[in-house]
């Protein structure tokens, strides 16, 4: 019992490092060749490091890191020890990532546009990564659960997220002295933002079938047989006629609900039928949990 224990935790360990390197190396990735060279400050520490070293002769990496640092020690009795650790570890990877890629990789500059749209996709992806494995990525994310616990506990997370990425796009404004900095570093941060959830809720939406019927039983045995979709029967009956009635669900995938609809009005073509996004479908034929 002790081995798999030990064996679990290594393996557990081993992956988050995998996640921390990956993530780390496309945020670094983001700063480097799209947002840095175009002078675009994408929210957070990573985005007050760009606009501090546009006005010191201190570079992106270690100004990241100074400023995380004193946001790590104040989130120790927060986080506990490994996530802590986890944190720890993707800042320093984050900033010895953005030193090597600025000496290896070619700055996208002058198109600040498409500089704004990859650098916040690939910034996206790398912190979506990080979420899924359920790691902090420093800067304001410590900085606002620090405030929420000490000095804010009744303002939402996403508030507080939301101020302060913006007070650092205000401080970037007045460094860089131009107000296409705001624009531009808003549509970094709107598809980041995009990203980091669509990672974090699954890439693959599916919908969510819902169909009030007098033929549930027909129903549900045409999408199981030619759209090979699980159903759910309950019981239900007409609240204005009374009449007895029949409510069967299906989840099926984005790509064949228009098939799915049809199929249902052709089986019935008096249902009343309404769809709802799904984010999250765990069991056959969708995600399992291992």
């Amino acid at each position: 019992m002790a081995k798999r224990i030990d064996g679990e935790f290594w393996k557990g360990l081993l992956t988050d490092l995998l996640f921390c390197a990956a993530g780390s190396a496309l945020v670094a990735l983001s700063l480097t060749m799209f947002t840095v060279p175009n002078d675009i400050a994408p929210g957070g520490v990573s985005g007050l490091s760009t606009a501090l070293a546009h006005i010191t002769p201190i570079r992106v990496s270690v100004w990241s890191l100074l400023l995380n640092l004193p946001l790590l020690l104040g989130a120790w009795r927060i986080l506990g020890p490994r996530p802590l650790t986890m944190t720890l570890v993707c800042t320093v990877l984050l900033s010895g990532f953005i030193e090597l890629f600025t000496w290896l990789l070619p700055a996208y500059g002058d198109k600040p546009l498409l500089g704004a749209v990859f650098g916040g996709a690939v910034c996206g992806l790398g912190v979506g990564l990080l979420v899924l494995r359920g790691i902090s990525t420093g800067g304001t994310d410590l900085l606002a659960l620090l405030l929420k616990r000490s000095l804010l506990p009744n303002l939402p997370m996403g508030t507080l997220l939301l101020a302060i990425d913006a007070a650092v796009v205000a401080v970037a404004v007045l460094v860089f002295r131009d107000i296409d900095v705001a624009l531009y570093s808003a549509i970094t941060i709107f598809i980041s933002s995009k990203v980091i959830d669509a990672l974090a809720q699954g890439v693959d939406y599916a919908k969510v079938i819902y169909i009030v019927t007098s033929h549930g039983e027909e129903v549900s045995r045409a999408l199981n047989t030619f759209m090979d979709r699980g159903t759910t029967v309950l019981p239900a009956y007409g609240g204005y006629t009374k009449d007895e009635k029949q409510l069967v669900i299906s989840v099926t995938r984005r790509g064949v609900l228009a098939q799915s609809l049809r199929l249902i009005r052709q089986t019935d073509p008096d249902a009343f039928t309404f769809v709802m996004d799904s984010t999250e479908v765990h069991g056959e034929g969708f995600k399992t949990d291992d």
